[in-house]
């Protein structure tokens, strides 16, 4: 995976992506290669399932969605060829159109099949979670294996990443609600799309998302890398994810530092 992105800064997709500020780049990753992964990947996740033995009937509405497991890489070697993968990286350098990329961390999102009584994922922005004081921040979602409609590929609303309106909201029913009506009276298209393996999909802090409850028999396995400029500055918390998240993958750091703890390497370009 050294490859580096293969269009030119000044192609018409980057711009697609500043307009949009989404992106699916088709046959990106070699599927066999992720095929060969994975397996090793997916014992990880669920060897460290936080909700594993938590009766259905007691979860959240975003715990019914997923299985969500964060910095794999640090228990799984598949894990981390993807989040140190050199094409990733220098993909998220030219759509952020920034000379330097660092770890943010990453998460698996392994969305269930639906029991009928939840499963979908609610309207939201990442950015809401995370202390930066940039937007210079971006989201490679890499699914694992195909991802056909039924199964709940990534919904986005294309040029959301401007509006501002729900930015204080966290991932929950309520987001759903009012991000769903705000979106609709702004306007904005609605675009999903299936998934073929090696198909990856980048979205920026900001860009609104969701996506519709798995209603297919197999987990939708999906592996995430957040990716944030290499001179991205901490930000004065505003809630307390923003707190949470500050001690967990920027330890040690506090507003104002350059966002770079032992957690946060360099990844474009390779030191």
């Amino acid at each position: 995976m050294d490859l580096h992105f293969p269009h030119d800064p000044t192609d018409d997709v980057l711009e697609q992506f500043q307009r949009d500020g989404h992106l699916t780049l088709r046959r990106f990753l070699d599927p066999l290669e992720l095929e060969i992964l994975e397996p090793g990947l997916s014992a990880a996740v669920h060897r460290e399932d936080p909700n594993a033995g938590v009766p259905w009937e007691e979860r959240s509405t975003y715990d019914r969605a997923f299985i969500q497991v964060g910095d794999v890489h640090q228990s799984s070697d598949e894990a981390r060829s993807l989040v140190f993968s050199r094409r990733l990286a220098s993909a998220a350098a030219a759509l952020l159109r920034v000379p330097t990329i660092r770890l943010y961390h990453d998460q698996a999102l392994y969305k269930l099949p639906t029991r009928g009584d939840g499963g979908h994922t609610p309207w939201h922005v990442d950015q809401y979670y995370w202390p930066m004081a940039t937007d210079r921040c971006i989201t490679a979602w890499i699914p694992l294996v195909e991802v056909s409609d039924d199964m709940g590929p990534l919904t986005f609303a294309s040029g959301s990443h401007r509006m501002v309106e729900g930015r204080e909201l966290e991932i929950s029913d309520e987001s759903e609600a009012r991000c769903d009506r705000a979106l609709a009276e702004g306007g904005y298209t609605r675009s999903r799309e299936p998934f073929e393996l090696g198909d990856v999909s980048f979205h920026l802090g900001w860009t609104y998302h969701s996506a519709p409850p798995n209603l297919g028999t197999e987990e939708r396995k999906v592996m995430t890398v957040i990716y944030m400029d290499g001179e991205m500055r901490v930000a004065e918390p505003s809630n307390d994810h923003q707190r949470d998240d500050l001690r967990k993958w920027l330890p040690g750091l506090a507003a104002g530092d350059l966002a770079a703890s032992d957690a946060n390497p360099l990844l474009w370009p390779a030191t």
